[in-house]
């Protein structure tokens, strides 16, 4: 069934907040999740409503949290998600970076005692509504070795970055570091589908195009193949979300595709820089449209984030498609 965005939120939030979350929780993590559906993110948006609610029920996620600045000294900040759902404590740790960005210049917030941080570029839109260009990155439970490695040691550790532009949508880059996010394989895995070779290692390090074998062995770095490159990466982002800022690594996490475990106590951090402190407003404004003419004059090039704008747009006017068996499951919780 078709349901408006906005009615799909009330069902989210509701659910979450029968599960144990605290109204400002579910209410900002209902709002996260539906946006990622409404751009074509099935991995990161309803799919991901259950397995919230489950961790809520069991523990695994603290709903009475309520996210606080824990550290803060010039444009650096810590915000402390008290081991509940991480939108609202990206939300605040946001915030506070375009806050300290619009005094010094630039700002560095990281989010400790964390869980999944969902699609890590839409925590930077109000970045690049502020005129700011904002860089974003995760850890998650471990799904990745280190290059020559065969066991887990990273998570999937994405990167984000938006950059504004003048009179149009932001450039809007969001990636995972693995060569393929890791919800797509649950997704997979959930409807018995195969995997391409190349995405992941079962649980003896071998090849693997089993979705269920690979969630229970490791995915592979992006190049992994051929060269080293997205393991060190995902090292990079590693230690910027958890030795930087005082989270832990994805090996000390368990995994969120199961019920049972621990809480993550995982990290996300935002950096937020003021281009009117370097090269001034109009010229990084004039400097980006540059680049951006060349990109275009190639035929087959599309801007990141384009094809998410263009499916939130319509999902904003036209609704989402939910099965009514979720819906079902979701007034009854």
């Amino acid at each position: 069934m078709k349901l408006p965005l906005a009615d799909a939120r009330t069902l989210v939030a509701g659910a979450l907040a029968r599960a144990g979350a605290g109204a400002a929780m579910a209410e900002s993590t209902a709002r996260a999740l539906v946006l990622a559906e409404s751009q074509g993110l099935g991995s990161h948006g309803l799919s991901r409503v259950g397995q919230y609610a489950t961790h809520l029920a069991n523990g695994r996620v603290d709903g009475a949290a309520v996210p606080a600045v824990a550290r803060r000294k010039g444009g650096a900040i810590v915000v402390d998600a008290g081991g509940g759902l991480a939108f609202p404590a990206c939300e605040l740790a946001v915030r506070e970076a375009v806050s300290a960005a619009r005094e010094h210049g630039v700002a560095y917030a990281g989010v400790v005692r964390s869980h999944h941080g969902g699609v890590i570029v839409d925590h930077l839109r109000p970045v690049a509504a502020s005129g700011f260009v904002g860089l974003g990155f995760a850890n998650s439970p471990a799904a990745m070795p280190a290059a020559g490695g065969r066991h887990p040691i990273f998570g999937t550790n994405p990167v984000a970055a938006v950059f504004p532009r003048r009179g149009a949508d932001p450039l809007m880059v969001d990636l995972s570091l693995s060569e393929v996010a890791r919800g797509k394989v649950m997704v997979a895995a959930k409807e018995g589908k195969p995997i391409p070779q190349g995405w992941a290692l079962d649980a003896a390090g071998n090849p693997t195009t089993d979705a269920a074998a690979a969630l229970q062995g490791s995915m592979l770095p992006i190049g992994a193949v051929s060269s080293p490159k997205g393991a060190m990466l995902a090292l990079v982002v590693e230690l910027l979300v958890t030795a930087v800022i005082g989270a832990n690594f994805g090996f000390e996490a368990s995994s969120f595709f199961v019920d049972e475990g621990n809480r993550p106590a995982i990290g996300q951090a935002f950096i937020v820089i003021d281009p009117g402190a370097l090269a001034g407003n109009d010229a990084y404004l004039d400097r980006l449209e540059v680049l951006v003419a060349e990109m275009l004059k190639d035929d087959g090039v599309r801007l990141p984030g384009a094809r998410r704008e263009a499916l939130r747009r319509k999902a904003e006017a036209e609704g989402i498609e939910v099965p009514e068996a979720l819906v079902t499951r979701w007034r009854s919780a």
